[in-house]
């Protein structure tokens, strides 16, 4: 019986994570789910916030801007909008963006802007969270 599973998360830009994993944490659009090894075929929708895998008994974070996970064969493919690694997100930019997004959401000039404020506020916490676990 398998004991590990690959975990790829692919971006439309890049392959940010290609690496053998113990578990792997997503946040699903109907809420969290978890992957061990030999789990069943599935795909689900992913929505904005971190996935946390664990790799050699350390538990590492993934930020996810929503998504498709893919699960099958002991492989997790993780296809993103976008993805970042915890330890590679700008924490000075991730604050900028936290702020120019409370400053849009203050403003509430008609539903679209409130509603893409909305998005870009609830990105740059997750990032940020994501971005704290890693220190």
């Amino acid at each position: 019986m398998e004991k590990s599973l690959q975990l790829e998360i692919v971006t439309p830009d890049k392959l940010v994570l290609s690496e053998t994993v113990e578990y792997v944490g997503a946040p699903g659009y109907d809420g969290e789910f978890g992957v061990l090894p030999n789990h069943i075929s599935f795909l689900a929708a992913l929505q904005i916030g971190n996935l946390h895998y664990k790799s050699q008994g350390k538990t590492n974070f993934v930020f996810v801007s929503g998504g498709f996970a893919d699960v099958s064969d002991n492989k997790v493919t993780i296809l993103a909008e976008s993805a970042e690694k915890a330890e590679e997100i700008d924490l000075g930019r991730a604050r900028q963006a936290r702020e120019r997004a409370e400053a849009r959401l203050q403003k509430m000039q008609d539903e679209v802007d409130y509603a893409r404020a909305q998005a870009a506020m609830q990105r740059a916490m997750f990032r940020l969270k994501a971005c704290e676990t890693c220190k």
